[in-house]
């Protein structure tokens, strides 16, 4: 802005020395002042053809600083729209050192045993495997008589509530039975009778588990849940001894 600042004054000064030469021009010039308009003439056209290649850089600036301005502006609709639409379930990646799943501690789920001393050094077994959360991709390709009234959200809400319930079952089971209070002795010795040969290495969870560690309405809305996860290959059943074992895939 200040080169075409400094143009505009320069024209100007030019302007103002032509103008008082014209003023003389009532009177007689001499040959030598002749000589000088015709020179301040031809470097007042020489600052118009600068000044005017001056406005043409300017409005070439002006037009990439608009397109500038509009991507940007696009770019900040697209982040707030990324914002506005996270899901509240997101997909875990798995353990690319190992190749294992994602796993979680969720030690907030089981509140009815004793806490371990904090001197006990944490170990792999105080985790459990997650269940993943259903991508979008997979909810939509849910059959709609399958899914009803259910929501993406809601779906998910389940999975996190499952994802609890094992947890907090497998707690638990992996603990000591000195440790345990009366209350988890009974529920450790119900899960253990609920064993099979079928299920060593398995991660399961029957109806009694969501009654004991979640707030989940076992409802039909409850079995259509669980009929979608078998749908996208989260869980199957294994039936047995009058019971329903949810097996985590």
């Amino acid at each position: 802005m200040s080169e075409l600042e400094d143009v505009s004054h320069h024209i100007h000064d030019k302007i103002s020395s032509i103008q008082r030469l014209l003023d003389l021009s009532v009177a007689e010039v001499p040959q030598n002042k002749m000589k000088k308009l015709g020179q301040e003439l031809f470097a007042l056209e020489k600052l118009v053809d600068e000044f005017e290649k001056c406005i043409g850089h300017q409005k070439d600036q002006l037009k990439q600083l608009k397109e500038l301005e509009e991507s940007f502006q696009k770019d900040m609709e697209d982040v707030q729209h990324l914002k506005d639409n996270i899901p509240a379930h997101m997909p875990r990646k798995k353990d690319s050192a190992n190749g294992k799943e994602s796993v979680v501690k969720q030690n907030e789920a089981a509140d009815i045993q004793h806490p371990q001393p904090e001197n006990v050094k944490k170990t792999n077994k105080n985790y459990v495997r997650e269940m993943e959360f259903i991508t979008l991709p997979e909810f939509e390709s849910i059959p709609q008589y399958m899914k009803g009234r259910v929501s993406y959200d809601q779906l998910n809400a389940a999975v996190q509530s499952i994802n609890i319930a094992v947890a907090a079952k497998y707690k638990i089971f992996r603990q000591s039975v000195k440790t345990l209070n009366n209350q988890s002795r009974k529920l450790y010795q119900r899960f253990k009778d609920q064993e099979t040969k079928d299920t060593k290495g398995q991660y399961f969870v029957v109806e009694d588990d969501f009654r004991e560690f979640t707030q989940m309405k076992l409802d039909k809305r409850f079995q259509g849940i669980l009929n979608m996860l078998r749908h996208c290959q989260r869980l199957r059943e294994q039936r047995g001894g009058g019971l329903t074992r949810y097996m985590l895939l």
